[in-house]
């Protein structure tokens, strides 16, 4: 590596004995040297080219001595400057006081060149050590500074205000999303597709971090504003799944359920592509599993046919959706959560859609308290409250 020395000397004939000793690494433009012959034309020195990377200087000198140079070099506030002392043999009371004001190390008089090659090295060595230390830091720091952005980006794109339909009296709706990491995959979307229609969509993107976090910004977008044209649900899985398909980068695909909502009505028509399949909670308390549709993933064939189901709520009832998150959270023995735990959960009481999220996230929490969150928690639970 390049490196940047200041010899601080004196003494006429150093300077040429340098030239002459390093004269291989000069040439090889592995080490640059620029010399000054006292402590005040070092700190200028210093001033003009903040890039130096070690100072070689002598004690005893006219104007400023190498032991107030020291000193002032501690002043610039520069961790990245390493400096070696040079010294007649035997003041040790010099060399301990350099070693305590910062000096990395130290050459005695007269000089061996070879001595003060191999200290220039070790010096140099340790210098590069602690510049990669602190440039991982920095790109460690930005790193997270990225990720704490793109974190931001990806919940604001969750619809997260509610009551989300203050005017709708035919409805409630409550989602959540807590990311594994600092960016997941999961993601979740509602929307009025006209006055009697909700469309409902969640998903979960394979795979984990920032990739996820971006194939699943694309993939919920696409579901968005392919259903916002109104067409039904498997004809918007199939269109979304063939651009997926074709854009698709390292061989990502996502899970997805999307399902439409008569509001009038409370029909539900879904289609479900290799999503886990939500559940109905049943105003008496029952809780039923949706039957699949069979279809695959977003992203896994081109050519790939998709077929919707209908589904009855009736008043009172909510259609629940969730991420695999949920059921396969761990505790501290490696048991997952399950769908029996998650059932359990659902039929306790009727509740709220709000209450009944939050009982879930709070069960699976409780149940895996021992262990870090693995995957992202994702719900979205919607009550059909009848006709008005």
């Amino acid at each position: 590596m390049f490196a940047k020395i200041l010899v601080v000397d004196d003494e006429p004939d150093l300077e040429q004995l340098i030239i002459q000793k390093f004269r291989k690494q000069i040439r090889d433009k592995e080490y640059e040297f620029s010399f000054a012959q006292n402590g005040v034309e070092a700190l200028q020195a210093l001033s003009d080219d903040k890039s130096i990377d070690l100072v070689l200087t002598d004690i005893n000198m006219p104007q400023m001595d190498g032991l107030t140079l020291l000193n002032k070099m501690n002043e610039l506030q520069n961790p990245l400057l390493r400096a070696v002392i040079v010294s007649a043999y035997g003041d040790m009371d010099n060399i301990r006081t350099a070693m305590n004001r910062g000096a990395f190390d130290f050459v005695v008089k007269p000089i061996d060149l070879n001595d003060l090659e191999i200290t220039i090295k070790k010096s140099l060595d340790d210098l590069f050590k602690l510049k990669e230390a602190v440039l991982s830091r920095d790109q460690l720091v930005a790193l997270h500074q990225e990720l704490d952005i793109a974190h931001a980006i990806q919940m604001s794109m969750l619809p997260k205000k509610f009551p989300a339909f203050p005017d709708r009296r035919e409805f409630d709706i409550y989602a959540e999303m807590l990311p594994a990491r600092e960016v997941g995959g999961d993601f979740y979307d509602f929307f009025l597709i006209d006055h009697d229609h909700l469309g409902l969509i969640i998903g979960d993107v394979s795979g984990k971090g920032v990739p996820a976090a971006l194939f699943m910004a694309v993939s919920k977008t696409m579901l968005k504003s392919t259903a916002l044209k109104g067409v039904p649900p498997d004809e918007c899985l199939r269109l979304v799944n063939r651009i997926l398909y074709m854009e698709s980068i390292a061989s990502m695909f996502v899970t997805v359920f999307y399902g439409i909502l008569d509001i009038t009505s409370g029909e539900a028509l879904y289609c479900n592509g290799g999503h886990l399949p939500p559940y109905i909670c049943r105003k008496n308390g029952e809780v039923e599993i949706m039957e699949s549709t069979y279809n695959l993933a977003l992203g896994v064939a081109e050519n790939t046919a998709y077929q919707s189901k209908k589904a009855q709520l009736n008043t009172g009832d909510t259609l629940f959706l969730y991420t695999d998150g949920i059921t396969e959270a761990i505790e501290a023995q490696h048991m997952e959560f399950g769908e029996e735990r998650l059932e359990s959960s659902l039929g306790r009481t009727a509740k709220s859609p709000q209450e009944l999220s939050g009982g879930v996230i709070q069960d699976v929490r409780t149940f895996s308290a021992d262990t870090a969150q693995s995957d992202d928690l994702t719900v979205l639970a919607v009550r059909w409250l009848g006709k008005l």
